[in-house]
């Protein structure tokens, strides 16, 4: 039955969209823009400034990347929808959207708890920082999170090609993802919705906790510091991942698990347009706003 299903839909219908969102196309391609240029100047800065050459910003330049690439998964075809009144994506684009998406989603995950194990570093184990968080490590570290991304990303993809289908292909939604796809499928649901909460919880939850554990003791270190100068520089420091942490992990949850009963089509649009298309404009942005050494770097490179 899901062999011959696959042989049937040869497209989905995007339902999210109306007329009204052909007077958005020019807010979605400012922050597509925002997005790629801001965190392309982040890449360049690093690359360019000597200064930046240490493990925050190797892994900041890891996050950038992955913003880059999220955002671009969905955005530019949401930018050709918004100019047509038949909104369609093809089977095959439906489920390599949704591998990239979920993806660069896992990635992050697991990104932002390095970085927060790098900072824990810092500020806590100052003297054995530069063993700890030697290049080898920030290496394997960065590899480990895009292949632990792409791999849970695959686990998805897979279960959601043995989906069936029944009547209209039709997707209450403006890209393609795992829970709007296990909305319209009518049978073999149970596997993707395991894997969707064992997801949510070794995949989303355990990396916030490892987060929350890591800046709980950073706070505790940082308090029992002498110099309110010195206090004030970590917490400078710490502010912006927290920020990041903090609207990350909390769309995440809100995005993918959100209770059937109160269930949105327009609360859940309203959601993923957040979480994925606002958060990686967000984050060059929190980065140079508060980020002393980028200002000083950007202000030398103009």
């Amino acid at each position: 039955m899901a062999e011959e299903n696959q042989t049937q839909v040869t497209e989905f219908v995007l339902l999210g969209f109306s007329q009204e969102w052909s007077f958005l196309f020019l807010i979605f391609l400012a922050i597509y823009l925002v997005t790629v240029l801001g965190n392309a100047a982040i890449l360049a800065l690093i690359f360019l400034d000597s200064r930046l050459h240490s493990p925050m910003y190797f892994f900041l330049s890891h996050l950038s990347c992955l913003d880059i690439c999220y955002s671009s998964v969905t955005v530019p075809k949401i930018l050709v929808n918004t100019l047509h009144l038949q909104t369609t994506i093809s089977y095959q684009g439906c489920l390599a959207q949704m591998f990239f998406l979920m993806g660069c989603a896992g990635a992050e995950c697991a990104l932002l708890a390095v970085m927060a194990y790098d900072r824990y570093a810092a500020v806590c184990q100052p003297l054995h920082y530069a063993h700890v968080m030697r290049w080898g490590v920030c290496m394997v570290a960065a590899a480990g999170c895009w292949l632990w991304g792409m791999l849970d990303s695959a686990v998805h993809t897979f279960l959601a090609s043995r989906l069936s289908f029944c009547g209209a292909a039709r997707i209450q939604h403006i890209f393609c993802d795992v829970p709007p796809l296990l909305r319209i499928a009518c049978r073999n649901t149970r596997p993707s919705e395991a894997a969707l909460h064992a997801a949510s919880i070794f995949v989303g939850l355990s990396p916030f906790l490892f987060v929350v554990i890591s800046y709980l003791r950073i706070l505790a270190a940082v308090l029992r510091m002498p110099m309110a100068v010195s206090r004030r520089k970590a917490f400078s420091t710490c502010a912006a991942h927290l920020l990041v942490v903090v609207l990350y992990f909390g769309m995440a949850n809100l995005n993918y698990n959100r209770p059937s009963a109160g269930y949105s089509p327009e609360a859940d649009t309203l959601v993923s347009v957040l979480y994925c298309i606002v958060i990686p404009m967000l984050n060059p942005i929190i980065y140079s706003l508060r980020n002393q050494e980028v200002r000083a770097a950007l202000r030398k490179v103009l």
